[in-house]
């Protein structure tokens, strides 16, 4: 039983408006949550009972369950991600089980299941929309592939496999974030620090007092002491500039055993997960986890995708063979005699990148200062898609860095939101980027509820005066999570579950955010995005040609990279046994073979890490970032046909697109959604042609 005085002012019960984030407690999470799983539960009981093969007589009726898990669910999710704490993580466990068994409950209704199935065969389903049939379909799919057809025992062992996969991505996750707090690397001697751009200086000194903040004396970014962690605003500068080979070795080889050894070690997770996994395909009455995977994509088959891969690494094997060639030659003459090793190829890299292109990240630093970033995407946005974006400074937010906007249309009709949380925060923000719904588009009882989103990534944050000074990896993370949240805010359709990014099949969803990365690359867009902090002087035109020229630096192998990643995946979810002689990393070294002109290390435990497979979404799904870029980079090439430059065929394109990509959402197949932009199907040549892998035009 829920204590009811626990729900009395309780900010996860709220049913309109803004989630209340600066009120929400992990007190509030239990009796929240217990209250309104056990209500949507009676609920479902009661439609169950009232269905008739229509519409409003069975999704219409259904939809009316999803709003409190949005506002007292979603948000609980969302700060797990960025304001985890043990209190937290601690309420969350607690009621997860009982989220995934409602979620289970639902989906494998078979009163909803039988009534979909009427609909879907009646005369009613004509009268539908394109969008009403998608979303029937989906349904009527995930209940396939939730179960719904399984009995007794089965139905039980699908269930318990359920649960068990969720817990453990849970704790996949948290022994990922665990364990990127757990190690650092202080420096106190300042010859060691030789060679490092300000920045990381900065931030390293600034970590250091982080952890030391009863220290008599505090570091300074001149002479230190300075911190080193596992997270990328100090990770990959560290990498890129520390002279001392030992320090760079000891720091690469945390970073690629992260989560693999102790109570942290995630092995015993993967083999479990994948063992599962397996075991939950073969219950649904496929062969192997990636065929379950494939039901609700865009990718035909496996083998198609492996011939993608195949193609793709065709067209980047030999540059990637020039790359390491290129640096070893650089590194031979500096007087390095040294083999090259794997924690060598970054610092190296860097060095190749400044003489061939007589630049450093962090001459670029000065001119990216994180607010005229944001103006100068803002003021594209504008051009393309004709929306203006108001900062809101009443709204409640989870941390002080977090900003809250307003989305506009050319008439001023406010049309979407979104939060955005910039900075990295080590001690309790998960890292990498991402973009995630807080609430979805829907029309109910005749009232339109605007999307609002979450855009958070995890750039470099501001110390002292200084303010964040972006690098330009940084800047092409925020264009690529803007893109997302794009799709998710300019969306048209008023059923939430094809609204946006929902029912877009997973190997399309990364259209938008690569797409937007292009931008990047765009004499006055990136001109726009720059502004000295101090002199507020544009980026000079001799440094932006040679950012543009830099564009595909070692685009072999990171093309390479991210094969690699996705062919482990796939290969992981369609062939792997999991109770054989190979261990996933031995595989992982195998597939290297065919994508690492450097050999992995024998000891690389990375698949430890790799969330998107195991606590994200991606399992036989990640192949997905390359499959969308070559939509994405084709997309592009509609804008580059018509020049882009002249701002009158931008704005018409870019209306176009926002009209199809951006505003169908999952109404309609990804390929109906491209061929309506783009008048005919994608072709590879535009991805090449960007990466500096194909033919010129």
């Amino acid at each position: 039983m829920v204590d009811t005085a626990s729900l009395v002012n309780n900010p996860l019960l709220a049913t309109s408006g803004l989630p209340d984030f600066a009120a929400i407690r992990p007190e509030h999470i239990v009796p929240a949550v217990k209250h309104i799983v056990a209500d949507a539960t009676q609920k479902l009981t009661e439609i169950e009972k009232e269905l008739t093969p229509t519409w409003d007589g069975s999704l219409g009726k259904l939809e009316r369950l999803d709003p409190p898990f949005e506002y007292g669910w979603k948000p609980v999710g969302h700060l797990f991600g960025v304001l985890n704490s043990d209190e937290l993580r601690t309420a969350y466990e607690t009621v997860l089980p009982e989220v995934v068994q409602f979620g289970l409950r639902a989906s494998q209704s078979e009163p909803i299941y039988q009534c979909l199935k009427q609909l879907r065969d009646s005369s009613e389903w004509s009268k539908l929309s394109e969008a009403q049939q998608r979303i029937i379909t989906d349904r009527i799919k995930g209940a396939e592939l939730s179960g719904i057809a399984l009995k007794g025992a089965e139905r039980e062992r699908f269930n318990a496999i359920e649960q068990e996969l969720s817990q453990l991505s849970t704790e996949f996750s948290n022994h990922v974030l665990d364990a990127t707090k757990a190690f650092s690397l202080e420096i106190t001697d300042s010859a060691d620090a030789a060679g490092w751009p300000s920045t990381l200086r900065n931030l390293a000194a600034q970590s250091w007092n982080a952890a030391h903040k009863d220290a008599a004396t505090a570091a300074t970014p001149a002479d230190g002491p300075w911190r080193i962690t596992l997270e990328p605003p100090l990770l990959t500068p560290f990498m890129e500039h520390c002279r001392n080979r030992t320090l760079r070795e000891q720091l690469y080889r945390a970073f690629v055993t992260r989560a693999s050894v102790g109570d942290l070690n995630n092995d015993p997770l993967i083999t479990r997960f994948l063992s599962l996994r397996r075991e939950k395909a073969r219950l649904l009455g496929y062969q192997n986890f990636a065929e379950v995977s494939l039901a609700r994509k865009m990718a035909p088959s496996v083998a198609a995708i492996r011939q993608m891969f195949s193609d793709l690494r065709t067209a980047a094997w030999d540059a990637a063979v020039r790359d390491v060639e290129d640096i070893k030659a650089l590194k031979a003459s500096r007087g390095d005699s040294n083999p090259l090793q794997v924690w060598d190829v970054a610092f190296w890299a860097e060095r190749l990148r400044e003489e061939r292109y007589a630049y450093t990240d962090d001459e670029l630093r000065p001119y990216f200062p994180f607010e005229k970033v944001l103006e100068g995407l803002f003021q594209l946005l504008g051009r393309l898609f004709d929306v203006t974006i108001h900062h809101q400074t009443d709204v409640s937010v989870w941390n002080p860095d977090v900003r809250f906007y307003r989305v506009h249309d050319a008439s001023g009709t406010h049309i979407a939101s979104f939060f955005l949380d910039p900075f990295s925060r080590p001690e309790n923000k998960r890292g990498g980027a991402w973009m995630d719904d807080c609430l979805g588009r829907r029309k109910m009882d005749g009232k339109l509820q605007l999307p609002v989103a979450h855009l958070v990534c995890n750039q470099t944050p501001p110390h002292g005066d200084t303010p964040s000074l972006m690098s330009f990896r940084e800047v092409e993370t925020l264009f690529h999570e803007m893109g997302h949240g794009l799709q998710h805010m300019l969306t048209k359709v008023d059923f939430a579950d094809c609204a946006g990014i929902n029912g877009v099949e997973w190997d399309a969803v990364e259209l938008p955010s690569q797409f937007m990365e292009n931008w990047c690359y765009h004499r006055p867009t990136l001109l726009s995005l720059t502004g000295h902090y101090k002199t507020g002087e544009p980026l000079p035109e001799a440094l932006f040609e040679k950012v543009r020229a830099a564009k595909n630096f070692r685009a072999g192998s990171m093309m390479l990279r991210q094969l690699l990643f996705g062919m482990t995946d796939i290969t992981l979810h369609a062939d792997y046994d999991p109770s054989g002689t190979e261990s996933v990393h031995e595989l992982n070294r195998r597939l290297s073979q065919q994508t690492s002109v450097l050999p992995l290390l024998p000891e690389d435990r990375t698949l430890c890490s790799f969330q998107h497979i195991f606590s994200g979404g991606y399992a036989a799904g990640y192949y997905s970032y390359k499959w969308a870029e070559i939509l994405s980079a084709d997309a592009f090439a509609a804008f580059e046909e018509v020049g882009l430059d002249n701002a009158e065929a931008i704005q018409v394109t870019g209306k176009r697109f926002r009209d199809t990509v951006l505003a169908l959402g999952g109404s309609r197949h990804p390929m109906d959604v491209f061929q309506a932009f783009r008048g005919r199907e994608p072709q590879v040549a535009a991805l090449l042609r960007h990466s500096g892998l194909g033919v010129k035009s």
